[in-house]
């Protein structure tokens, strides 16, 4: 199933290196665009709008992504997915060199650079099983978030040194070169990939069903997934408002803005390191739903603040990036233990999807609250209804048997789909 001990060691740091710098140039872009339009604009529409850009290819193409990475080599899905985003990239600097872009076009190239992540996140976590062993997905899964997180970290840091001293154009070639570099590590490394019979034809309808079956028939990803699936809803919003909370309700800057940004990815960072170490709670069904509670304990904080609490927001954001990496890494671990490998590919991106459908329904209904009450008002609404979402999904799971790796769920399962 897996290379030896050192040979699939080395494989994953390579590859994770490389998606490093291509993670470092995403969130260097992803913070420049974001405050750019906050700006520019000043509108939590604007920024919803840009948002719902991000994430509406996951909800359109994920279904049928899923299914060509399972039949496709994954490796050469990732290859493919980082040219494009960097290709898009290149087309917005230009247009930075040449003007001052319509926000329009903003979105476009946000949405270009979604249909990229639309194929890579699934296709990088798809291949995972086949090259780490079941007993280290969570340990892996945590090592993978730290070299997430530092690059999140640093990226709004580098983002907004470069506006202050260079053209956002010069944000972008970041972008583009640490894409280039993920490239160039994945071409050195040899990825296998699920056994599937080459002459057989697609048939994106059965195969697609064959991914709803396998979560259909898993208890554990129906309940541990609804939680998760509320806390997408009503988080993201937030999430996507953070740089107009610094800027209208606390009156910050761009450093300010790019502080709450490092310390968000700070949390993120220590929580993986701690899970890389430690490899999580032996519970990870308890671990997932306590860290969807503090989150949203964290929200309600943020939007009871006045405005003289920056500093009060700024540690609530460590905060809830620690609960970020807690929650999603065993989530991720429980998903790749419990569905075969060949069709996990489709399993994670139907999953993704759901998340994305709720994401422009989210935004739609968090922009006019937000205009009408107020940015830390939503805050605080969101983050009780976030706590509620924790509630159900201790309920939920409870029960549920406890693994003692990830893997473990995999033979419950395949019974439950092959009586």
């Amino acid at each position: 199933m897996t290379d030896t001990t050192s040979s699939w060691k080395r494989t994953f740091l390579v590859i994770w290196t490389g998606q490093a710098f291509s993670l470092l140039g995403s969130s260097a872009t992803q913070f420049a665009l974001l405050w750019w339009l906050t700006i520019e604009t000043g509108s939590p529409m604007v920024l919803a709008l840009a948002s719902i850009a991000g994430f509406l290819p996951q909800a359109l193409l994920g279904p049928i992504a899923g299914v060509w990475i399972d039949r496709l080599s994954r490796k050469t899905v990732m290859i493919a997915a980082d040219s494009f985003i960097a290709a898009a990239s290149a087309v917005l600097a230009i247009a930075f060199l040449l003007g001052t872009p319509d926000p329009w076009l903003i979105y476009l190239i946000l949405f270009l650079r979604a249909i990229g992540s639309v194929f890579h996140a699934p296709a990088m976590q798809a291949a995972m099983p086949l090259l780490v062993p079941p007993s280290e997905l969570v340990r892996t899964g945590g090592w993978s978030q730290f070299l997430s997180s530092g690059s999140l970290m640093l990226g709004p840091v580098i983002g907004t040194l470069l506006m202050t001293r260079l053209h956002i154009a010069a944000v972008l070639a970041i972008d583009i070169l640490g894409a280039i570099l993920a490239v160039l590590t994945l071409l050195a490394v040899r990825l296998r990939d699920p056994e599937n019979d080459p002459s057989a034809t697609p048939q994106l309808m059965r195969e697609f069903r064959d991914g709803l079956d396998a979560i259909g028939c898993s208890p554990v990803l129906k309940a541990i997934s609804l939680p998760v699936l509320f806390t997408t809803f009503f988080y993201v919003p937030v999430g996507s408002l953070f740089p107009l909370m610094v800027n209208s309700h606390f009156g910050g800057g761009a450093w300010h803005a790019s502080l709450v940004e490092v310390l968000f990815a700070g949390g993120m960072l220590v929580a993986s390191l701690l899970l890389g170490v430690w490899g999580g709670y032996k519970n990870p069904f308890m671990m997932i739903m306590a860290s969807i509670g503090a989150l949203g304990l964290a929200l309600v904080g943020s939007g009871l603040l006045t405005p003289s609490g920056f500093l009060a927001f700024a540690a609530l954001s460590f905060v809830m990036g620690m609960t970020g990496s807690f929650f999603s890494v065993p989530y991720f671990a429980v998903i790749q233990g419990a569905v075969p490998p060949e069709k996990l590919g489709r399993v994670i991106s139907l999953l993704s999807s759901l998340m994305a459908l709720a994401i422009p329904v989210g935004l739609f209904v968090a922009a006019p609250i937000a205009e009408r009450t107020g940015i830390a008002a939503w805050f605080s609404l969101s983050g009780g209804l976030i706590v509620l979402a924790a509630g159900l999904g201790f309920f939920m799971t409870r029960g549920l048997p406890l693994p003692e790796a990830a893997s473990d769920l995999a033979p419950q399962k395949e019974a439950s789909a092959n009586p």
